[in-house]
């Protein structure tokens, strides 16, 4: 039997989850005993394993156990064997050539906010499905709820960022790893009047900004229209995020769209340059594909994000994918099929380098 990594394997059983979606609570069982081992000699792992004392661990279950146990006698847990012969169905020629265009993805939370992991572990996620880069977006200081990042904490977290691009910069150039870039971002609240929920000055140092509406969001259009359009009108707006808002499944309930005249809004988007996401949440799958459609009439720029909280999440870029493909998005359009150079020069002006 060929040798095997538990805490690989425990990390990958949590990947796949998170990208089907399941429970929180099961997701974590395995993510924390993977946390657990890996901060234990392996030498340690193999003699409880054999001991049977494993779940003397806090943090350790019969099933996570069963797993590492499996996997130290060099099998594929049958977890994770159950879970792999699940895989997705394959995509259609279109949303795959579109899906294999991408480059990176705009929206992407940690920890830092109301992710439910580190900075590091979404970037690995991220590289290993091949990314060039991730944008990291954790959300602005009005979203209490969701730990938004104080002008602060967001500061601090751009040091943490450059620190593991050092890395990244020393891994790739030692032949250890394909080129990565975490791109500094945040998910930032379009307030009332339209205002951004951040320090302008910060906002001038990110990558790219997603700007988003999260409260009152059964407005009548009349005054969510220019709400909007205040919002993408600022210079410092570069995505308009899941401009609808509606929830069409999962465990929030569903939600309505709001209301906005959407051929003005979409209007504002390509005069301003600012792109149209395309969210692939599978509770939010927003904009409807009526809308999405009157975006690339309009001639809007689009970006095809996750919006992942998780890092098996970062894989439902398909969703989004296959609504695109059926919208007829041309690729060059997407501005994260684009290289990490030519997506953050856009950002700094809207002007498309050619």
């Amino acid at each position: 039997m060929a040798e095997r990594d538990p805490v690989a394997d425990l990390r990958r059983i949590a990947f796949l989850l998170e990208r089907a979606h399941e429970p929180t609570f099961r997701v974590k069982a395995f993510r924390t005993a993977a946390k657990v081992l890996d901060e234990l000699p392996p030498q340690d792992v193999a003699a409880r394993a054999a001991a049977g004392t494993l779940t003397e661990l806090s943090g350790v279950g019969e099933v996570t156990s069963r797993c590492v146990t499996e996997s130290l006698r060099g099998e594929v847990p049958v977890y994770l064997r159950r879970l792999e012969a699940t895989e997705e169905t394959p995509l259609d020629d279109a949303t795959a050539t579109l899906r294999a265009a991408l480059r990176g993805d705009c929206h992407a939370h940690s920890d830092w906010s109301d992710g439910g992991s580190p900075i590091p572990e979404m970037a690995e996620a991220a590289r290993e499905l091949g990314h060039e880069y991730l944008v990291l977006t954790d959300h602005s200081p009005r979203l209490t709820v969701a730990n938004g990042l104080s002008a602060e904490r967001l500061e601090r977290q751009l040091d943490v960022v450059a620190a593991l691009n050092e890395r990244f910069a020393v891994e790739a150039a030692s032949g250890g790893a394909a080129p990565f870039r975490i791109l500094t971002g945040i998910e930032v609240d379009i307030l009332d009047d339209g205002s951004l929920d951040q320090k302008p000055s910060l906002l001038a140092r990110l990558d790219v900004v997603v700007a988003s509406v999260h409260s009152k969001l059964r407005l009548p259009a009349a005054e969510m229209t220019p709400r909007m359009i205040a919002a993408i009108s600022n210079p410092h707006a570069d995505i308009l995020g899941h401009c609808t808002g509606r929830l069409v499944t999962g465990g929030r309930g569903k939600r309505p769209e709001s209301q906005f005249d959407a051929e003005l809004v979409f209007a504002a988007c390509a005069q301003f340059g600012v792109a149209v996401e395309i969210n692939s949440r599978p509770e939010r799958l927003d904009p409807p594909k009526r809308l999405l459609r009157l975006a690339v009439e309009a001639g809007c720029l689009l970006s095809i994000d996750t919006d992942a909280h998780a890092p098996g999440q970062l894989d439902w870029q398909r969703y989004g994918c296959e609504r695109a493909a059926r919208c007829g998005v041309a690729a060059d359009m997407v501005v994260n099929t684009w290289p990490a150079e030519r997506l953050t020069a856009w950002a700094s002006d809207h002007s498309v380098p050619a």
